[in-house]
């Protein structure tokens, strides 16, 4: 098996954290890993995941609550489709970070602790 670099290895484990209907972005992931103001260091990471890694690389996107893909390639498609499997909502090309952001006010406000609000548990 390749040889990862442990900054990749910490942002793939901080991933698997954002529970299954929820995302985060670049931004939340880097700081969850001390990485603040790197979230394009979390771009590469993900770019570079092993085949079959199991890491919902899927439920990354950008602060704008957009897919950070060109609209135009497969991997924009692919990551619209897990993401609508998934229930989340995108309208006009947005999703909605206040509804479905892993740490959003909707989740706080139901006791839930997640990866981006700094919970600790794992998938």
């Amino acid at each position: 098996m390749k040889n990862y670099p442990e900054v990749y290895l910490r942002i793939w484990k901080a991933v698997k954290m954002v529970g299954k209907g929820r995302v985060a972005t670049y931004g939340q992931i880097a700081s969850l890993c001390n990485l603040k103001g790197h979230a394009r260091l979390v771009g590469y990471a993900l770019h570079n995941l092993p085949k079959n890694s199991g890491v919902p690389w899927h439920r990354i996107v950008n602060s704008k609550g957009m897919i950070s893909l060109p609209e135009q390639t497969g991997g924009y498609e692919r990551q619209r489709v897990l993401l609508e499997r998934e229930g989340i909502q995108l309208i006009n090309g947005r999703i909605n970070l206040d509804k479905y952001g892993a740490g959003s006010r909707r989740e706080r406000r139901n006791g839930k602790r997640t990866a981006a609000a700094g919970g600790n548990h794992t998938r």
